[in-house]
């Protein structure tokens, strides 16, 4: 990152773009930003930290800015027009993006459904044990001084999450989504499979997913789910009063009992992976093997609860 420019955001306000503004001025940079004067929600983020958020205009456009330009808008967008007219530096979302997590033990989490709230989880266990960067798709980020992990939703539209090279991923599922790019799910498994050939360490995907099942990779796969024939398996899953227990089993060697106060299949599933992650870095399960806390407020699926471990 360059400190001595000033990071201006063209479409501050989406979600994915007010969190990486978010991590920058964590990072000590100085950042702003237009987007349309309507009020929207994650721009509540953005004046609480004193991030300069102004409407759209090609006079936003001046030397000594570096521009990072929402996926939202083409390069005839009036802002973007100018500073590429005048050589400034621009850079697309998703590349920028792909700068940001170098230098750090990264984790994308990439599937049709469930990446906010599997992020969002990841995100705030780990904020929990160590230094974590992270950018969720709620438009919640940030950054820490020495940041060990960067996590971050790994967005399949358009295949931008390509430009991204992450130590690990995590995929929830394959699915027909995106029309408007994608031709049919064989393109869109194709998406994944390139995806797939970025990851540096190991997956975690979902076993019930066929698609994942057939899932071609350089690094090793492993599958989560409540079968035998998964990786990382839940077994004895109850649901009680506060949220969910069961016991995660590896390979047939039980990792401990696990309680979350979350409900749902999915929810159970979503940990499994986190857990998952947190074994093949040996820095969290120590923790969960003696059935210690791990406290930290979630801001997934706008969810205000502590996550139990």
């Amino acid at each position: 990152m360059d400190s001595d420019t000033t990071y201006h955001f063209v479409g501050i306000k989406g979600t994915g773009m007010s969190a990486m503004a978010l991590i920058l001025h964590d990072r000590g940079m100085k950042v702003q930003g237009s987007d349309i004067e309507q009020y929207t929600f994650t721009q509540r983020g953005l004046e609480k930290v004193g991030i300069k958020v102004m409407p759209f205009d090609p006079e936003n456009i001046h030397e000594g800015l570096t521009i990072i330009a929402g996926n939202s808008f083409n390069d005839d967008h009036p802002e973007i027009k100018k500073a590429r007219d005048m050589g400034l530096t621009v850079y697309r979302y998703h590349d920028f993006l792909g700068k940001m997590i170098e230098g750090k033990t990264s984790i994308g989490v990439a599937g049709a459904h469930g990446k906010t709230s599997t992020t969002g989880l990841l995100a705030h266990v780990l904020s929990g044990i160590s230094p974590t960067d992270y950018l969720i798709g709620d438009g919640s980020g940030k950054g820490v001084p020495d940041a060990r992990f960067f996590v971050y939703e790994a967005d399949e539209y358009r295949r931008h999450f390509l430009a991204t090279y992450p130590d690990y991923a995590i995929m929830t599922n394959i699915d027909f989504d995106h029309p408007d790019y994608y031709e049919s799910i064989d393109d869109v498994v194709d998406a994944f499979t390139s995806f797939a050939s970025h990851v540096k360490k190991g997956i975690f995907a979902w076993g019930d997913d066929e698609n994942l099942r057939q899932l071609k990779a350089d690094v090793p796969v492993y599958y989560y789910g409540l079968k035998d024939t998964d990786d990382f398996q839940a077994v004895d899953v109850k649901r009680t009063t506060s949220g969910s227990t069961f016991t995660v089993m590896y390979h047939g060697e039980s990792l401990g009992e696990f309680e979350v106060p979350l409900y749902g299949e999915h929810n159970v599933l979503n940990s499994l992976a986190v857990i998952a992650v947190s074994y093949f870095e040996k820095l969290i399960l120590m923790k969960f093997g003696e059935n210690s806390l791990v406290s930290q407020e979630l801001s997934a699926v706008s969810q205000k609860e502590k996550l139990l471990i």
